[in-house]
């Protein structure tokens, strides 16, 4: 016997109310983003495979451990993107978006791809919501940024929620920190992971991340990167945090929060949810001000996030979401009634009205149980003694010539 089919491992189908509350989801996103200036932009699934190992990192989990890639059979390498910002950034250098006015702000809705360890909130392929603002190095696009976020975590009704703010600084204030922190980790290299002993070169804050124990207590000790911010990262910080005061948007500074992804640089935050168990984070981003040198655009500062949608789903309570209304039905009781039916359908849906034909090939009784389960507002009955409208709610039923149904139910809804 052949084996059975199913869903590859890491991904799900998504059905009936998880599709609607999907839809939900999408529709809250939108309605808090579209009106602060962000336009919808959406990206190819798939990317040259240098755009991510250029702009997410050589050093990180995603480019040496997580990425689908494949060859094009053109001597190309692409690969499944695995996240959202360099594809945007990607486009906004190949569209010369440089020349509209700054920043360009931008979201997105979209499958991901990563090749983890499944579990409970992390998939292979994943669905994300993200924004991004570019061509502003102003605190303001960063706290806007995370406050666009949290209205959405609120519409929702997301639990438990945390944000973790902090600052990476510039590349160039990092470079003393980085010396500090190398040198802690080499008189402790004993006690490290080896994971982490071999990425001390590489990336050293990583190590803020590790779960291993004694990693863990090395850590505890280490210096802290917002001890060596210059004036100006510390000025820019300080405006953050001081615009999210104003805007009223709870946060704790975590000096040792990093991000998994090399690009970022000064503002980096999380919102983590207690609902959510081990894999907590729902949603983070950052400031990248110097990805687009690196993915060979010209200079321009970038801010934005990427929330995940299962994670989303997870940390909020299920909701009560109401299926598409249906306001007519039409039956009918013999086969040659189906194509006078099939025009009322239509015709009914030209007019606006969401409209379904039967299609199952039930008896006339078994419609009617159809139309009733689908909450249908009426139901157009044909048959030999011409067509029966049907009010669902007050359950009259009266004849009506074929072409003067929209008319009877258009007072109704």
């Amino acid at each position: 016997m052949s084996e059975k089919l199913q869903a590859p491992r890491g991904t799900f189908d998504v059905l009936g109310d998880d599709a609607l509350a999907r839809d939900a989801l999408a529709e809250t996103a939108r309605r808090v983003l579209e009106p602060a200036g962000y336009a919808r932009i959406e990206t190819p699934a798939f990317e040259a495979t240098q755009l991510f190992a250029r702009g997410v990192g050589e050093s990180t989990d995603v480019v040496q451990k997580e990425m689908y890639t494949f060859d094009s059979g053109e001597s190309e390498s692409l690969t499944l993107r695995p996240e959202g910002t360099a594809p945007v950034c990607r486009a906004y250098i190949e569209h010369g978006m440089h020349k509209l006015p700054q920043p360009v702000k931008l979201w997105y809705l979209g499958s991901y791809f990563r090749r983890e360890r499944p579990q409970k909130g992390r998939y292979r392929q994943f669905w994300q919501i993200g924004a991004e603002a570019i061509g502003s190095d102003d605190p303001a696009v960063d706290a806007e940024s995370i406050l666009l976020l949290a209205e959405i975590l609120e519409a929702i009704g997301a639990r438990g929620l945390r944000l973790r703010l902090s600052s990476l600084g510039t590349q160039a204030s990092r470079a003393a920190y980085r010396e500090e922190l190398t040198a802690h980790l080499r008189a402790n290299e004993d006690r490290l992971s080896q994971e982490v002993r071999d990425r001390i070169d590489l990336n050293p804050l990583r190590a803020f991340d590790a779960d291993h124990p004694g990693t863990r207590e090395v850590m505890a000790g280490a210096p802290l990167l917002l001890d060596f911010l210059s004036d100006d990262d510390h000025e820019h910080f300080e405006a953050v945090k001081e615009l999210l005061d104003v805007a009223g948007v709870a946060y704790e500074v975590d000096p040792t929060l990093v991000r998994g992804l090399d690009y970022y640089a000064r503002t980096v935050f999380e919102f983590t949810s207690d609902a959510l168990g081990a894999q907590s984070g729902v949603g983070g981003g950052g400031r990248y001000d110097g990805l687009m040198e690196q993915l060979g655009g010209a200079p321009a500062p970038g801010m934005g996030w990427a929330a995940g949608v299962e994670r989303m789903l997870l940390a909020s309570p299920a909701p009560p979401v109401a299926p598409p209304p249906v306001d007519l039905y039409v039956a009918y009781a013999k086969p040659e009634h189906r194509a006078a039916a099939f025009r009322l359908a239509a015709d009914a849906r030209r007019a606006g009205h969401a409209a379904r034909l039967e299609l199952g090939g039930r008896s006339l009784k078994g419609q009617l149980k159809q139309a009733d389960k689908t909450g249908a507002r009426y139901v157009a009955i044909l048959g030999d003694e011409g067509t029966s409208l049907k009010d669902m709610q007050s359950g009259e039923q009266k004849t009506v010539e074929p072409d003067t149904v929209m008319h009877h139910i258009r007072g109704g809804l």
